[in-house]
């Protein structure tokens, strides 16, 4: 299948959180846990996804495979390079980021994803259904669904639709997915929409409406006859090539949510509410079929009052007797449209905007609470009207050298199974766990070299790119534990001329060891190499001692 996509699009696909798998350190410090198969720490500082199962259970989904926090330690799994067969039963994960985890109970999905070099592709999903038994975990494997190129017409409902058939995993990447009764809904872009059938173990692909339709019925209207006597959907072609191409952006899925007899899904062309209906269908031969079918509504840009149509996350609120819809939307192609959140409280009927102007990534709602995850950070409402902005992660415990550095956060869940309210958040420079949901102590998760290493990290650095925060980029100095409380910072050019110098007193000290990549009249030093000199105590037993490091810095 050739696909084309919009610049806009590309874009997004291109700078999403799984690019961001090259910001993770290219090696690292492997210690072993009780088994072979998981190590302790993270793997990758991009975190896309969190969600939590049973009493204690935190799953991550990384720029480099999955991760979890048991309520005591962190951990990640070890994964395979191997070619893995479609529901094959395995024990090391496929390699590759994981942009959608869905949680139900004991079953557990996890979707993985990579690149060719210069376009993403899907590498499949992971299935357990015991993943609160994490040490005796078992999966069960499945390649990115994709059609035969003879699926040119497939069945749905009481009936058939014409489709073009996505034969490749390329721009198939299940970006998101949700469990709920039998069925596992994944949104998979130029894939569409999908469900698997747990209780039968068959996939299906699910048809959205085109771009110029406000509804879809696949209950009913199946009018035309093939030349093999189907009963066709007239009018009507699944293809999810942009519209230039005579396709349709919402036909490429991009989030989803289900619950109850209703599914909402996300896509480049707006959001789509399904109801599903179960029917019994007479058969020639004289028995009945039950049938599921879904009747469909399509909301989108500029009629319906959405932000923008490119919709990238959707969550339900459930507070006081009354449902609320959230959906992170944000510009596609047409003129007018705008980041934002999007939402409706009469069921679709009517949507209203907040937080325009901010790119948001995901949506928690729980009770009152509405958390929004942002390009700019983490924001917090009580009522939807007024919103807070929470101050990027740092860790206050006294010679704990520990920071969030950027202001971007993809995710962000409440975990409420012990007595106090806790904040998790998943950034591109780690994780972090508050133990309120103020925000004001946390607990910083970020992968290392080595645990005892004196090194600078990114290295290569640039100043406009790297661990952006407040405005500025930082370099993060890893040192280890340190055992006195004045550290000395310089860093010479090549010419071992001095162009920055600081001496740190950890006792009013918090956050990372860093440099924003200026001298000491506050400009931005030249590209080139740069010489580390860090002085401090790696151990009880030694005075401070001096450390060096190599820095490429590139503007």
């Amino acid at each position: 299948m050739k696909l084309s996509f919009s610049k806009t699009i590309l874009f997004f696909l291109i700078t999403t959180i799984l690019s961001g798998q090259i910001q993770s350190p290219m090696r690292f410090n492997l210690t072993l846990d009780e088994d072979t198969l998981k190590s302790a720490g993270l793997k990758s500082n991009i975190i896309a996804e969190i969600k939590l199962m049973g009493d204690s259970l935190t799953w991550l989904g990384t720029g480099q495979g999955l991760a979890l926090h048991n309520g005591k330690q962190l951990f990640s799994f070890l994964s395979t390079q191997d070619s893995l067969a479609d529901q094959e039963a395995i024990s090391l994960l496929p390699a590759g980021g994981i942009p959608a985890i869905a949680v139900k109970g004991d079953t557990l999905a996890v979707s993985f994803s990579g690149d060719n070099g210069s376009i993403q592709v899907g590498k499949g999903l992971a299935l357990s259904y015991s993943a609160q038994d994490t040490n005796n975990l078992s999966w069960r494997y499945f390649k990115q669904p994709v059609d035969l190129p003879s699926d040119t017409v497939r069945p749905f409902g009481e009936g058939y639709y014409k489709c073009l058939p996505v034969t490749v995993p390329e721009a198939n990447v299940t970006y998101d997915s949700y469990i709920n009764g039998d069925f596992l809904w994944i949104a998979s872009w130029a894939g569409g929409l999908r469900r698997y059938n747990m209780e039968e173990g068959n996939w299906e692909n699910v048809p959205l409406p085109m771009d110029g339709q406000d509804s879809l019925s696949l209950c009913e209207g199946f009018d035309d006859v093939d030349d093999y006597g189907r009963s066709v959907l007239p009018g009507y072609y699944l293809n999810p090539r942009d519209p230039a191409d005579g396709g349709n952006h919402n036909h490429k899925a991009f989030s989803v949510l289900a619950y109850g007899d209703t599914v909402w899904v996300g896509t480049a062309n707006g959001i789509n509410k399904g109801i599903l209906i179960d029917e019994w269908v007479q058969l020639e031969n004289g028995n009945q079929q039950l049938l599921n079918c879904i009747e469909w509504e399509h909301y989108s840009f500029p009629n319906k009052g959405l932000s923008g149509n490119f919709v990238v996350g959707i969550a339900r609120q459930k507070w006081r007797g009354k449902t609320t819809i959230w959906a992170a939307s944000m510009n596609a192609d047409i003129q007018g449209e705008t980041r934002g959140l999007s939402y409706t409280r009469d069921n679709g009927l009517t949507w209203n905007t907040a937080l325009l102007g901010e790119r948001i990534y995901n949506i928690f709602a729980k009770d009152s609470l509405v958390l929004a995850s942002s390009q700019s950070g983490l924001w917090k409402s009580f009522d939807g009207q007024n919103w807070a902005k929470y101050s990027p992660a740092i860790d206050t415990t006294f010679m704990v050298q520990s920071q969030i550095l950027t202001d971007i956060v993809y995710t962000a869940v409440l975990d409420e199974r012990l007595s106090n309210k806790k904040l998790w958040i998943g950034t591109g420079n780690g994780a972090a766990l508050s133990s309120d949901l103020q925000g004001s102590s946390w607990s910083i998760f970020q992968t290392e070299y080595d645990s005892t290493d004196f090194y600078a990290y990114p290295n290569p650095f640039s100043p406009l790119n790297h661990n952006q925060l407040n405005g500025e980029g930082y370099v993060r100095f890893h040192t280890g534990e340190i055992f006195n409380t004045q550290v000395e910072l310089d860093i010479f050019n090549f010419a071992m001329e001095k162009v920055f110098q600081k001496k740190i007193n950890l006792n009013n000290y918090n956050g990372a060891l860093k440099w924003n990549g200026k001298d000491l009249n506050g400009n931005l030093v030249h590209n080139g190499v740069y010489f580390i000199r860090l002085k401090y105590a790696p151990s009880l037993t030694k005075s401070p001692t001096t450390f060096w490091d190599k820095l490429i810095v590139v503007k």
